[in-house]
């Protein structure tokens, strides 16, 4: 977003009159999730004003040093309190029924330890190349090359998880970026033989990363 971040996060970056992250707390709340954990760094003074008298019940937890979405995911631990949770980054807006397809699917079986959703992309190679069979993850890939994937799911930026997550959180070291990430740990439960499976976008879906896609859903009807 270069300039436009520059004094104001991301998530604080105005759609139609209100900042994003709250539009996608609104959405949260629609399909009836009543606690919230904001993990906050740049500039989290803002967000924390801007939310101090939200109609919600929301905490906030500071990661110092900003490295990456697994180490801000990690400081859910005591917030989960040994219960599964859905996880969104701040930058992506979808349509409410899409987080319920998602916990649906984590509450469908019991053994399910993770659900991933994912959305049909021409190639994923901005986001996480996520390979599947049947529902079920095999592979993903953070950051593929142009190109090279042979699936057309990218990772669309939200996840329903068991606290189980939470172990493999703790054991991340960093990346090839020399960030801690989520990627990362699902990685590591897919070799621990832990089922993780895919839950697939059917409505609009943005991932605001762009001027261009804050323009976009500024526009009505967008993500409407």
């Amino acid at each position: 977003m270069g300039g436009m971040t520059q004094e104001m996060p991301k998530p604080m970056l105005p759609v139609r009159g209100k900042p994003l992250l709250e539009h996608i707390l609104e959405r949260l709340a629609t399909v009836g999730i009543a606690r919230f954990l904001i993990v906050v760094g740049y500039q989290h003074e803002l967000i924390e004003r801007h939310f101090q008298n939200w109609p919600g019940r929301i905490e906030f937890q500071l990661q110092a040093p900003v490295n990456g979405t697994g180490s801000a995911a990690r400081l859910a631990r005591t917030f989960a309190a040994n219960e599964p949770f859905l996880l969104t980054f701040g930058d992506i807006l979808c349509q409410p029924e899409e987080y319920l397809r998602c916990i649906s699917i984590l509450q469908a079986d019991a053994e399910t330890a993770a659900a991933v959703a994912v959305k049909d992309v021409d190639d994923p190679w901005q986001g996480a190349a996520v390979y599947e069979t049947g529902g079920r993850i095999s592979r993903i890939v953070e950051k593929p090359t142009k190109g090279t994937s042979t699936t057309r799911w990218n990772s669309a930026g939200f996840y329903g998880f068991r606290p189980v997550v939470l172990d493999y959180f703790d054991q991340l070291r960093p990346s090839p970026r020399n960030e801690y990430e989520i990627t990362s740990a699902l990685e590591m439960m897919l070799a621990d033989k832990l089922d993780l499976r895919i839950s697939a976008i059917e409505g609009a879906w943005r991932d605001i990363g762009r001027p261009e896609d804050l323009a976009a859903v500024n526009e009505i009807g967008v993500l409407d």
